[in-house]
């Protein structure tokens, strides 16, 4: 509040004494001329002191602050600016391993998708091979069905054209003869 009086009163002495040199009519000759700049500079002196005396400190503190909270925010700018090229060249960087990952991956599916490939072709070779197994096995006992079908039936023909040949060469006698010879043998046995 102290400060407020003294700027106060020092204003009111200058618009004073710039009433005292506007209120003087310097209507005569040149002398007034070199009064009137004397007057002036010690005018401007004064002011120049007052303001030096009682802000000068406040202004010096407000440059010098400005200057101070320039150099931060510079400061501050920098390190951001590092920050940002930093993030930037990891950013860079994990674009670079994704494309690697990517490689890697599409490789790796590959490779996966080969092993279930040949997987897949193995275990249908196996199955393939079983049932071919299974196929000349079933043939095998086919053939052997058939074979012991086609003995019986020519046993059963056989047999029936051995009789008729035996019909009609055997005579009564020669048959009774020979059906009694075969009692004796399994009568015998």
């Amino acid at each position: 509040m102290k400060k407020f009086k003294t700027v106060g009163l020092v204003t009111a002495a200058l618009v004073l004494c710039a009433a005292i040199a506007f209120a003087s009519d310097g209507e005569g000759g040149g002398h007034n001329k070199l009064l009137d700049l004397l007057f002036r500079v010690i005018n401007f002196g004064i002011v120049a002191f007052l303001v030096y005396k009682f802000a000068g400190k406040r202004i010096a503190d407000m440059l010098s602050g400005r200057s101070k909270q320039i150099e931060t925010d510079l400061a501050d700018l920098d390190e951001r600016k590092e920050d940002a090229e930093k993030r930037l060249l990891e950013v860079e960087a994990s674009i670079a391993n994704l494309e690697a990952e990517k490689a890697k991956i599409l490789e790796d599916a590959k490779a996966q998708g080969e092993a279930m490939r040949q997987a897949i072709v193995d275990k249908a070779e196996v199955q393939a091979a079983q049932i071919r197994a299974q196929a000349e096995v079933s043939a095998a006992q086919e053939a052997k069905l058939a074979i012991d079908a086609i003995r019986e039936e020519l046993a059963e023909k056989i047999t029936a054209a051995a009789e008729d040949l035996v019909k009609k060469q055997l005579k009564k006698k020669d048959h009774e003869d020979l059906v009694n010879e075969y009692l004796k043998k399994v009568v015998l046995n």
